[in-house]
């Protein structure tokens, strides 16, 4: 299927859920609200018309000067047999975005869609401070529940890949210097 179809039988399968759509790129997309991105991703991987059994990434952007965060999935339906030696092909590909507001930024996890979700939702978070919420492997923090780092250690405060991060001049007594013989980072 083209991109144009696959977002022609998600608009017929959730109407505005599906918030846009860009298709004169090199990476055509699909945009889910955020409280619709489970039931998308379930119909997504199901639907027999489109089989998105692969969830090859997830990436996130941060907006801002729009004050949002885009998580973007990029997706593949694959064919192939389990277990056999041949070469699994791609029937077809597709990016969904979610939007969400900087402040607060919540998504539904799709870790129970796809099991590559799991890591990938909590390095998402780690970086950038987007919240998967009911992630199956999330803990209990200051800010509430949300998935454990992946990256950084649990005590890490802030998140490094945000535009406006403010990197720490030490951690734990250690020194931040970045630059060969520089004493006194200025960062």
């Amino acid at each position: 299927m083209s991109p144009e179809e696959i977002v022609t039988v998600l608009k017929e399968a959730f109407g505005e859920r599906i918030v846009g759509a860009e298709f004169q790129t090199a990476h055509p997309r699909v945009e889910v609200k955020a409280d619709a991105w489970p039931d998308v991703a379930a119909f997504l991987r199901n639907d027999k018309r489109l089989g998105f059994n692969f969830l090859r990434c997830i990436s996130a952007v941060d907006m801002l000067e729009d004050d949002q965060f885009i998580a973007i999935y990029d997706l593949d339906a694959l064919d192939g047999a389990p277990h056999s030696k041949s070469l699994w092909t791609r029937r077809q590909t597709m990016t969904v975005h979610v939007r969400v507001p900087r402040e607060n930024p919540h998504i539904p996890s799709v870790a129970d869609v796809w099991n590559a979700a799991d890591w990938h939702e909590r390095e998402a978070f780690d970086m950038m401070g987007i919240v998967f919420d009911d992630h199956p492997d999330s803990v209990e923090g200051p800010e509430g529940r949300h998935p454990r780092r992946i990256l950084c250690p649990d005590d890490w405060e802030g998140f490094p890949l945000r535009k406006d991060y403010v990197f720490p001049m030490e951690y734990h007594g250690i020194p931040a210097v970045t630059e060969y013989g520089q004493t006194r980072p200025v960062h």
